[in-house]
């Protein structure tokens, strides 16, 4: 996944010069089925077909080791389902689960059994995606630290490469294979590697090589091997046709081309699916949701900002109008780099502006533009055999300012215009007509005067001859939300708009099962009959609801778009094995209110709902299909009924706030220890790994007599320190340094104890992942046959990823290269430590990234309980430290939230505008500035939740998740306070702040895995 637009597709034959053929609708076609899989899940040209039903599968990006709280997994799933979607596509993450080599650990929050359950009781299906390459903004692209030491190529045939990935394959696939709906589980795709489409030194047109075809080849047997039977599907990301059915060695059952266009708007989607991929369906695997942040650049509500609702709404319909069936967004839910998992260009945020926010909060406004959206597919099964015709800028409207795409059922009668500006970028306001042929002729509409019209970036989806279960709705230009039918046999149809707009819609009279009486609740209105069978209704969409009934037949709800978004479409429960999962044949209720409905069943005359409210709110049921429901309940809490003036079933809510009791961090007792102990002069390195490596396998050439690259060590996240050890000649005016710490690292470099420099990340070659520097040791007079050492702190951001075959993963990272004046490099002897272990980490339930090189995270300081009892007791918001250096400080806090309520929390650091003061050697300023260069690590309950840059930002807050954060009981956090100045530094400002509490049905989760401290062996 890149961070600009992804634009993932995939194939659907397009039958060119249909135009204006409008095919008759045959409600009697049959789904023949396949002998793969037990007819449970396969597909045709047109769509997915799960259990023998058609699907639009509509999906969600979600990671489960973004959000190390299992117990909340059935809270994500549960909202995406609430978006109207139906499946979750996932990576799993190679290098979180072999760090050391040979030993897979799926266990703990790296498990996947309890995924798997959550998205069965939340009825999703899965798409699961294991790599062994992710991308995903992830350090070195998902694989483990110890592959940048195999000196094969990665990502091709070579056996050093490929037997490497064996014990993870057959691992994962094995879980995988497990949970596939042939064993009652909710998987049903599989991708194995991913964006595998290009390779050094050969062209596009010549790729794939048989070097990558045999490797191809070899992951997707591999997931076979494994028992996995599911269809594969692979990205093209280049659009060449690449693993494609029917491309040779490697070939998958689908296949997609993806790209990120910074300004290119895809105009022959189809046409490139026709050509590579005609047999299978249209497969959008990624398409962008968001996008995500960094050091120093714009925060998530800035990218949410960008990639809003109007953005769901112009791309999104532009991806309809290719008819394209299996669409996956990423991401919906985006979670937190926590624990240095992401890579060298990402900040501790994995938000992504996605729908639901990484604090789990749904109110984004996308959130709810993508339920409209996802919602209409669910009741237009003609969509799903669809084929795309041709935009064209004029056709089908009055103007050439509004480009148009006709999409025309097969078997049905129904066809879907999908209107935008011809300019996708326009925020102009344009009036324009719809010139379509319908069933009732060739119509001109709207047909009772005035425009329609399309305000800033937006797009419409008008439809033609769409049915409303036997109801003919010969057009429509509003968008249609859902409809459904009840056992009487009437139908509910919701429609919506933007305000101000005009529009129209027409029914076909002959297909109602009665004459019916027109009964409007609004007098604006406009209702009139053409030819004495079509009716034809228009309106201007106020914020006003406005209702029209049609007999017995039908009732049209006629909505302002604002407020659809309070609308719920929630399924009933069914018989096994369909069970919670998506049917078209499935019933649902309709629920105006609350922020979020969970789940809904029916108990007699009794509707029963699950979810949460953020206020004191008026539920209003506005369809059921029983026509018995009498009464409602909440979260268990029964409701005070009664019909409203439209007949509706409504209750009130009410809201109380809770009352929390939050720590104050300025006023708590908290313990402090040096956490930099290098730079004193007793210390002993003895225990450090002396980097006497004569060779690397690496392919970055060495420019030091032996290899000082982390990764040949075992040193892979979080900090790196060096201690540089030798004699001096007297004349030593100047070291040279060149380092690699991912983009915005920093450093710090002490001369025995006396500080040197420091670089914050800034100024010149700010925000690079390389930083050569020139350092004068002029002010340290150093004398002749003495010794001496440096102590080098530096940052480390995370691994690159990398295109197939280039090994940027493999980019080495800390001290590259150096020159002492006045000495050869032997002269010098280094060395190094990182987490303490390296790649055999201690602390197995965290993982390997979670700990870098610093001494409390090498001593497990930072998990709770740590030895403190003898410690210092100081505050790092009142005090800090005086002088440049590492000071750890830890405390501990309760918490007691009421139950019943969901209340995410999140760290806060404050932050001041002053200028940050200037590195520097001196130490004597005894009051600290107001805005210094430090950088801060947050540990909760022993987890690393948390990289905090006070000169960079731009990310202040950290969300942590309840089952990491305690929210009844007792918290440890930890802060490694870095001063990158001389003058030290202190917080600004640190606070635990609750986010909008809501009263609600989530299951409360039970608290990940929090080891406490135990002394460690061979801890130094």
């Amino acid at each position: 996944m890149l961070l600009l637009i992804l634009l993932t597709f995939l194939f659907c034959p397009l039958p060119l010069g249909q135009g204006l053929n409008v095919p008759p609708r045959d409600g009697n076609s049959e789904v023949g089925s396949r002998d793969q899989l037990e007819g449970l899940v396969t597909w045709d040209q047109y769509s997915m077909i799960i259990r023998g039903e058609r699907m639009f599968v509509f999906s969600g990006e979600f990671h489960p080791w973004r959000l190390p709280s299992p117990g909340l997994w059935l809270d994500i799933f549960q909202k995406i389902k609430a978006l109207g979607f139906n499946a979750v596509s996932f990576y799993t993450y190679w290098g979180l689960v072999e760090g050391t080599r040979g030993q897979v650990r799926f266990d703990g929050v790296f498990a996947l059994d309890e995924f798997f359950k959550a998205a069965a009781e939340a009825g999703i299906y899965l798409i699961a995606r294991p790599g062994p390459y992710i991308n995903a903004e992830t350090a070195l692209g998902g694989y483990p630290g110890w592959t940048a030491r195999i000196k094969a190529p990665l990502r091709g045939d070579d056996p050093e490469f490929v037997n490497a990935t064996e014990l993870y394959a057959a691992a994962v696939g094995k879980l995988i294979a497990d949970a596939q709906i042939t064993n009652g589980g909710p998987v049903v795709m599989l991708q194995p590697e991913n964006e595998y489409d290009t390779w050094p030194d050969v062209n596009n047109t010549d790729f794939p090589t048989p070097v990558n075809s045999n490797y191809m080849e070899h992951v997707k047997k591999q997931f076979k091997n494994a028992g996995n039977v599911v269809p594969q599907m692979v990205n093209d990301h280049l659009y060449q046709g690449n693993w494609a059915p029917g491309s040779g060695l490697g070939e998958t059952e689908r296949a997609h081309p993806d790209v990120w266009p910074k300004i290119r708007w895809p105009e022959n989607w189809q046409l490139m699916h026709q050509k590579y991929s005609p047999n299978t369906p249209f497969f959008v695997a990624e398409f962008q949701g968001g996008s995500g942040t960094g050091f120093g650049s714009v925060n998530a509500d800035a990218c949410n900002a960008l990639v809003n609702q109007e953005s769901v709404r112009v791309l999104w319909k532009n991806n309809y109008s290719f008819a394209i069936k299996i669409f996956n967004v990423y991401m919906t839910y985006g979670g937190t780099n926590w624990g240095n998992l992401g890579y060298r260009g990402g900040d501790s945020s994995y938000d992504y502006g996605a729908a639901i926010k990484e604090n789990r909060h749904i109110w984004r406004e996308k959130y709810s533009e993508e339920k409209l959206e996802a919602n209409f597919f669910k009741v237009s099964p003609a969509y799903l055999t669809a084929v795309a015709g041709n935009a064209s800028n004029g056709s089908y409207v009055s103007t050439d300012q509004i480009a148009t795409t006709p999409v025309f059922a097969t078997g049905y009668r129904t066809a879907f215009y999908i209107a935008r500006h011809a300019d996708w970028t326009s925020t102009n306001t344009t009036t324009y007509k719809l010139i379509v042929l319908t069933s009732a002729g060739n119509l001109t509409i709207p047909q009772l005067g005035g425009e329609l019209v399309l305000t800033r970036r937006d797009s419409k989806i008008h439809v033609v001859d769409y049915d409303v279960a036997g109801i003919n709705l010969v057009y429509c230009t509003a968008e249609i939300f859902t409809w459904a039918q009840d056992a009487s046999g009437k139908r509910t149809l919701i429609l919506y708009g933007g305000e101000g707009e005009l529009h129209e819609f027409a029914v076909d009279l002959t297909t109602l099962t009665t004459s019916a009486q027109i009964i409007p609740n609004d007098a604006s209105v406009k209702i009139q009959i053409i030819d004495s069978n079509i009716l034809v209704v228009q309106w201007e969409v106020s914020p006003d609801r406005k209702i029209l009934k049609l007999g017995d037949d039908l009732e049209v709800l006629l909505l302002w778009r604002n407020d659809a978004y309070n609308y719920w479409v929630t399924e009933l429960p069914a018989e096994a094995p369909i069970a919670n999962y998506s049917s078209p044949s499935k019933s649902t209720v309709i629920v105006k209110g609350p922020y979020l409905v969970r789940t809904a069943a029916l108990d007699g005359e009794t509707l029963r709902l699950t979810g949460d409210i953020n206020g004191t709110t008026d539920i209003e049921l506005i369809y059921e299909p029983t026509g018995k429901v009498k009464a409602m309940s909440f979260n268990n809490k029964p409701l005070c009924g009664k019909r409203n003036g439209d007949g509706k079933l409504t209750a009130r809510l009410d809201f109380q706030a809770p009352e929390l009791i939050l720590p104050n961090f300025a006023s708590l007792d908290w313990k402090y220890i040096d956490s930099l102990p290098e730079i004193q002069p007793s210390y002993d390195d003895s225990k450090w790994v002396t980097c006497g490596n004569p060779s690397t396998n690496n392919p970055q050439v060495l420019h030091t007599l032996t290899s000082l690259y982390a990764s040949d060590y075992g040193f892979h996240s979080g900090s790196l320190i060096y201690r540089g050890h030798f004699v001096a000649n007297g004349n030593e005016s100047t070291l040279f340094l060149n380092l690699t710490g991912g983009n915005d690292f920093g450093y710090s470099l002490w001369l025995n104890d006396s500080f040197v420099t420091s670089w914050d990340g800034t100024g010149l070659g700010g925000g690079e992942p390389t930083n050569n520097d020139p350092i004068s040791l002029s002010p340290h007079s150093l004398e002749s046959s003495k010794p001496y050492v440096f102590t080098l702190l530096i940052d480390h951001m995370g691994q690159d990823e990398e295109a197939p075959g280039t090994d940027a993963i493999k980019l080495p990272m800390g001290l590259i290269n150096f020159n002492l004046a006045g000495h050869p490099q032997s002269d010098v002897t280094w060395k190094l430590t990182g987490n303490l272990g390296g790649e055999s980490y201690h602390d197995l339930a965290r993982g390997p990234r979670n700990e870098g090189a610093m001494f409390a995270e090498r001593k497990g300081y930072h998990q709770p309980s740590p030895p403190s009892q003898d410690w210092e007791v100081s505050n790092p918001i009142t005090k800090g430290i005086a002088s440049a250096g590492v000071g750890f400080f830890t405390t501990t806090f309760a918490l007691d939230v009421p139950a019943g309520y969901d209340v995410p929390m999140s760290f806060v650091f404050a932050n001041s505008t002053s200028a940050p003061a200037s590195a520097s050697a001196s130490t004597s300023n005894p009051t600290y500035p107001a805005a210094q260069n430090y950088r801060v690590q947050l540990f909760v309950n022993g987890w690393q939740f948390g990289k905090f840059v006070a000169n960079l930002g731009p990310q202040t807050s950290f969300p942590v998740p309840e089952g990491i954060l305690n929210h009844n009981g007792a918290n440890t956090v930890a802060l490694t306070l870095w001063a990158l100045d001389g003058g030290g530094a202190k917080l600004d400002g640190f606070s635990l702040e609750p986010e909008m509490p809501l009263w609600s049905g989530y299951r409360k989760p039970w608290l990940a895995p929090q080891p406490a401290w135990r002394e460690r062996e061979g801890a130094y």
